[in-house]
């Protein structure tokens, strides 16, 4: 599978946790425990696949704030994505454990806009992380011939 494949399937299931995060709105009471970690999941999610997209193979860990400085050795432009980053870090590891419930509403607004920041960043840097365009650039155009299958 080459670079641009990979990356794309980390596009895919980040979308998915931000969807997932979405969906899980309407249900009561709103589980903003989990709806928080979806965000970051989603958000490490596309800075992994943005590593991918440049041929780098992602670490293993769940710290925004790292994997952003990875991205950010590739293009310094990942400073404008530094508070996103820091805030849903800890998204990763606090909802996974039983403990009493310390988040709140704001914070889950917080982490749905934080994790759609780092989507929209991360895509308008490598809109090539989406599927559509490389359909896109799949697509014959007029100029090429299509090939029929024998028959």
């Amino acid at each position: 599978m080459d670079k641009h494949t990979r990356a794309q399937e980390w596009q895919r299931l980040a979308e998915m946790d931000l969807s997932s995060a979405e969906y899980l709105l309407n249900m009561r009471p709103v589980p903003v425990e989990i709806i928080c970690y979806h965000c970051q999941q989603s958000a490490e999610k596309y800075l992994k696949g943005y590593l991918v997209l440049h041929g780098i193979n992602p670490p293993k860990i769940h710290d925004l704030n790292e994997l952003r400085k990875l991205c950010s050795d590739l293009s310094d432009t990942f400073k404008k994505i530094a508070d996103q980053c820091s805030d849903l870090t800890a998204f990763g590891i606090q909802p996974r454990y039983p403990m009493e419930p310390i988040l709140e509403e704001r914070d889950m607004r917080q982490a749905l806009s934080g994790a759609k920041a780092v989507r929209d960043f991360v895509l308008r840097l490598a809109p090539e992380m989406t599927r559509e365009e490389q359909e896109q650039n799949e697509s014959p155009s007029q100029d090429s011939p299509t090939l029929l299958p024998n028959k």
